[in-house]
């Protein structure tokens, strides 16, 4: 598979899960999907993401964690792929450094 190709199914199976949390999520924390990584054996998907407030992590996680599978039915509904790839969800620690990092040039 081309860089380009990669790049753009990457990208739409970001936009779909992002749609997906946003759906069913709960409302009691901003869970936002920051980045995503595809294996290039297309196995096994990435989604990081950030939550605000920061103390609701833990939960967010556990919550997208648990509905890992049905994410995966969606994508696979609205993507039209044939396999769809292993989907893990894990915290963007980039983000959260950069969130620290303008909270100290802004002193």
């Amino acid at each position: 598979m081309s860089q380009q190709r990669h790049t753009v199914l990457t990208q739409h199976l970001q936009e779909l899960a992002a749609a997906y949390v946003n759906t069913q999520s709960n409302k009691t924390s901003l869970i936002t999907i920051t980045n995503t990584e595809l294996t290039h054996s297309l196995d096994k998907i990435t989604f990081y993401v950030s939550v605000f407030p920061e103390t609701a992590e833990g939960p967010a996680l556990g919550f997208l964690m648990r509905k890992r599978g049905e994410c995966k039915k969606y994508l696979k509904e609205k993507s039209k792929m044939n396999h769809i790839p292993h989907v893990e969800f894990m915290i963007d620690e980039g983000e959260k450094s950069r969130r620290r990092v303008d909270e100290l040039l802004a002193e």
